[in-house]
């Protein structure tokens, strides 16, 4: 029995878009390029939307799964 994981474009662009959103704060947090409390406050902030949308992304992705018998 395999699982087959199917997922509609909006929860593909939600999932992508936590991703982002989590990948883009911490790349800002990392840089140094734009001043260190502008930095900061927008990173962190991402960050944390990045973070607290993980969960729901899991537990919707987790949802979306088939079980399908091979033959």
């Amino acid at each position: 029995m395999n699982t087959t994981l199917v997922l509609s474009p909006p929860l593909l662009g939600f999932v992508v878009g936590t991703r982002a959103a989590l990948a883009f704060g911490l790349g800002l947090l990392l840089a140094s390029r734009i001043p260190e409390d502008r930095r900061r406050a927008v990173g962190l902030t991402l960050v944390a939307i990045g973070a607290a949308t993980t969960i729901p992304a899991v537990m919707s992705v987790l949802g979306s799964r088939q079980e399908r018998l091979d033959r």
